[in-house]
């Protein structure tokens, strides 16, 4: 029974209904310890069992086990490996190579996040499914991003899960419910069902007041209590003398409770208790073989287990409760801890046993150890082949600080450290990197013990290590860790850590300063990646990195020779640039690390008005992103996709583009592309005169810490143009417009048009006259004919008006075009003239739902004595959401739902849901009918 918890039972009774019909739901109970958060796990896994027909699997995060990669995460679904075989064979791959069960192959780390959704799923397909995870404070980190992963896109799969933590775990994007004390109603019934009317009045009193309502206490308290005042009690001990000091916190006076019990027992049974807190999982086949070196043995458990401290299940002792375990191990003498660790680690002799054996001799260690520490860096190396990066830099820190040399400790903190970018601990990264730093200046001038570390790269993306972008481990070794190569490797480390903590001086200053003393192939990826930091700095910092890059020499067939020369031709203003499609193929063929490598160079072609095949290469991207599960790269890819299908006119497919996007660098914890997809998706919103949502996702794109303010400048610009709010307008674009990035360069044809209806067509002068010059270089006849709109406008000419729409601009700038000219046209007096152009900018606007360009066109089309037709119906697929819209165009694509859910990272029974709430919508009542829809509408 539960004492003052109904209304959490009622949210775990929603959540269990909610699973029964379908729908799926993730909740993390938070609390103290002692709170109740295991009592309210075990209420959920009672009631499920009562109702039938629900499936439950349950794990727990074991301390002593939260550095190694997918420990929690095995434990949870080591009971259900069998069904495993029905994933997707790239997902399946995954989830086996991360619990050591297949070899490591190269993809994303939470590629294993999508492979636990789709288990679950398909564990789901045999009724509902409960998924309860206790301790979750104690999953290693490579689990928890993998939990959460899942839960963040539950959906209509029927599933509950629902994790307990105490503080600091966090859960972005999990309902959380976190529980206090009872009442004290609750409270007295619980002690009184636990003590019994014996219990002395004061104690009684003392074990309420104090307790403030935590179940565990009022249950342990009032024993300590009596034991303290008792004649055999140790008056004075914290953990309860009614006359001594209780100014411990509540947690540490129960856990004292615990450790006074623990030390009642005889002393075999406290080494036994010894060894079993310090093993982590508990197993009797580990801990009996340890506690025999002390004369400890299976029959000594006995009295631990009467004392209710522990049981023995499933082959492993488990320990009442956490604070159990805490209490045990803390109370070992220091020189015993260090005893017991030892015998750990020669008790774990099995192949697969090599990283809790090296954990275990890392604790047993007394100072520097060369050998155990490369042990670590081995067990390092495998958490990286896994993708467990948090813990491996976990390992290769402690190896670090297990290094008798400089040197040495130098390179496996620059290891560590890139290990914890791609874990996405940032600051951790930066202060790993700090401390390499350090033991790099002990060594400088010690040219005698200084030779070539191996040079893997550096993390983000520029880097060319193994497919997957991991770091080696093992790279170099011995002493000679103070090169060139090692410190230009650790200037990269850090730059993308501070660049990801969205400092991008402080990267462009390290990069440029760090890539001066190193060879061409690495100079180069680092030049390009300060060429990313300079981009939102100003255009001398990218003409210093183009200077830079110019004066590079590159190896003969370095693959990112092509891409250098791409960047520094378009940064020259050189007109005569090859195609970005045959840049990229030249890279591919030369072993570029594709799609790393190559991410960026769409941002350079989109700035170089190669709209066309920048979408040729970002599609293609993307693909393979998805087919290898790089899924951490997607948010920038989608977002140039979604730019070029925005300058083609395909609004409906930017939107669906960069909401995907949005998505995955939310659930990746990536800030900076966040804010870029937020600010981007508000302009769209400002395309269709959404006031609200504009200007919620410009705050968005502000709180997410957006680098630069391009498009969010962008998106308020053009919606208080499409308003009629001129003034604003020319505001908000004139600081803007004429800049060298994307947005400032293709906001100058608004401000030219704001600046001409307010009257001051000179303040557009300098910005145009830098775009028609980008327009000419481009040689792209959609940026010629917008120029030709610009001098229209500027020089009020109708010559340039009809050059214009002859050019040929996409389908929003075309019908703006029109919408001028036609105004021109009736201010003119020429009203059948006005007309068709007017009539055809509003059929353009409504198709593209551009609701303030179409008003517009409507109430000039109007003032010609022409009534405007009646708004067409949406198309059928307006009626979609963008997730919607997403999984209607694969399956009309012949994909199946479990092909589909592989791609856009959802579980195959959420694709199914989302079909079946379009097909109403569309007016389908099958799957063979969608490919007309798509086709035709």
């Amino acid at each position: 029974m539960l004492h003052g918890r109904s209304a959490e039972q009622s949210v775990i009774d929603r959540l269990l209904s909610d699973a029964r019909e379908s729908r799926s739901g993730a909740l993390l109970v938070r609390g103290e310890p002692g709170i109740g958060k295991t009592a309210l796990l075990d209420y959920a896994a009672e009631t499920a069992e009562a109702i039938g027909n629900t499936r439950v699997i349950r794990g727990t995060g074991v301390e002593p086990e939260s550095e190694l990669p997918f420990a929690g995460l095995h434990l949870l679904l080591r009971p259900v490996l069998d069904r495993a075989g029905a994933l997707p064979a790239q997902q399946e791959r995954a989830l086996r190579a991360a619990f050591g069960l297949a070899a490591a192959e190269a993809g994303d780390r939470l590629l294993v996040g999508l492979a636990v959704l789709s288990l679950l799923s398909e564990l789901a397909e045999d009724g509902p499914l409960l998924v309860l995870v206790d301790d979750a404070q104690w999953l290693d980190r490579a689990s928890a991003e993998a939990l959460l992963f899942a839960a963040r896109r539950l959906d209509a799969e029927g599933i509950a899960l629902v994790l307990a933590a105490r503080e600091p775990f966090t859960a972005p994007g999990v309902a959380e419910l976190t529980l206090g004390g009872i009442d004290p109603v609750a409270a007295s019934a619980l002690l009184g069902s636990v003590a019994g009317g014996g219990i002395d009045p004061v104690v009684r009193y003392r074990v309420l007041a104090e307790a403030r309502g935590n179940p565990l206490a009022l249950i342990e308290l009032p024993a300590a209590l009596s034991r303290a005042g008792s004649p055999g009690g140790r008056p004075g001990d914290p953990a309860g003398d009614p006359a001594g000091d209780t100014a411990l916190p509540l947690t540490e006076r129960v856990q004292d409770a615990f450790l006074d019990r623990f030390r009642r027992l005889p002393e075999a049974t406290q080494g036994l208790l010894a060894v079993a807190a310090a093993s982590g999982t508990g197993g009797l086949d580990v801990v009996l073989p340890a506690a025999a070196t002390f004369g400890d043995h299976l029959e000594d458990l006995h009295p631990a287990e009467s004392a209710g401290l522990v049981r023995v299940e499933a082959g492993a002792v488990v320990f009442r409760h956490p604070l159990v375990r805490a209490a045990v191990y803390q109370g070992i003498p220091p020189s015993l801890r260090l005893a017991v660790h030892r015998a750990l680690a020669e008790a774990l002799t099995g192949a697969d046993d090599a990283d809790r054996r090296a954990w275990h001799l890392a604790m047993a260690a007394t100072g520097p150890d060369e050998e155990v520490a490369a042990e670590l860096e081995r067990t390092a190396a495998r958490a990286s082949e896994r993708s467990g990066y948090a813990a491996a830099a976990s390992a290769y820190d402690r190896a670090a600080r297990l290094s008798a040399l400089p040197g040495a400790r130098a390179r496996r903190l620059t290891l560590a450290a890139e290990a914890a970018i791609w874990a996405g601990e940032l600051d951790r990264a930066g202060a790993l990197a700090e401390q390499g730093a350090r033991q790099l200046a002990v060594l400088a001038g010690d040219a005698g013990r200084t030779g070539d570390a191996d040079d893997h790269g550096g993390p983000g993306g520029e880097s060319r290590e193994d497919e997957g972008g991991r770091s080696g481990a093992g790279a170099g070794t011995g002493e000679g860790d103070g090169s060139p190569a090692l410190r230009a490797r650790l200037t990269h480390v850090r730059a993308t850590a501070g660049f990801m903590r969205g400092a991008p001086r402080e990267a462009y200053d390290a990069l440029l300063d760090g890539a001066a003393p190193v060879d061409g192939a690495r100079a180069a990826r680092m030049l390009i990646q300060a060429f990313h930091s300079a981009w939102y700095l100003g255009e001398p910092e990218v003409a210093r990195v183009a200077e830079r890059l110019r004066a590079l020499t590159l190896p003969p067939g370095d693959p990112l020779a092509p891409v250098a020369g791409f960047v520094t031709a378009v940064l020259s203003g050189s007109g005569d640039l090859p195609p970005l499609t045959e840049v990229v193929a030249e890279a591919r063929r030369a072993g570029a690390d594709s799609p790393r490598d190559l991410v960026q160079v769409c941002g350079i072609g989109l700035a170089a008005g190669q709209d066309a095949e920048v979408g040729e290469v970002a599609r293609s991207l993307v693909e393979e992103a998805r087919t290898r599960g790089t899924i951490g790269v997607l948010p920038t890819l989608l977002f140039f996709s979604a730019e070029t299908e925005l300058f083609h006119g395909r609004h409906r497919d930017a939107l669906t583009a960069a909401d995907e996007g949005l998505r995955i660098a939310r659930d990746t914890g990536q800030a900076q592309w966040a804010g870029q997809l937020s600010a981007f998706l508000a302009y769209l919103a400002a395309v269709e005169g959404d006031d609200g949502r504009c200007h919620a996702l410009v705050n968005d794109a502000l709180a997410d810490g957006v680098v630069g303010t391009g498009w969010t400048a962008w998106a308020l610009g053009t919606l208080d143009l499409g308003h009629g709010r001129v003034e604003a307008a020319l505001t908000r674009l004139a600081p803007l417009a004429g800049g060298y990035q994307v947005s400032e360069t293709r906001c100058v044809p608004d401000l030219v048009e704001a600046a001409v209806r307010l009257g001051d067509p000179e303040r557009a002068a300098g910005p145009f006259a830098r775009y028609h010059d980008w327009a000419r270089r481009t040689g792209r006849p959609w940026a010629h004919a917008l120029a030709l709109r610009c001098r229209a406008l500027l020089e009020d000419s109708e010559e340039c008006f009809t050059a214009a729409l002859e050019a040929g601009a996409r389908p929003f700038e075309q019908a703006r075009t029109e919408l001028l000219y036609g105004e021109w046209l009736r201010r003119t007096r020429r009203k059948s003239d006005a007309r068709p152009h007017l009539r055809a900018a509003l059929e353009t606007f409504e198709r593209l739902e551009a609701a303030p360009w179409a008003a517009r066109a409507r109430t000039e089309l109007g003032a010609t004595g022409s009534a405007a037709p009646e708004a067409p119906a949406p198309g059928v697929l307006a009626r979609l959401t963008p997730q919607e819209l997403q999984i209607v165009r694969l399956a009309a694509g012949g994909l199946s739902n479990r092909d589909i859910a592989a791609q856009l990272f959802l579980s195959p029974r959420t694709v199914g849901y989302h079909l079946y709430k379009a097909y109403p919508k569309l007016g389908v009542a099958s799957r063979g009918e969608l490919r007309d829809i798509v086709l035709f509408a």
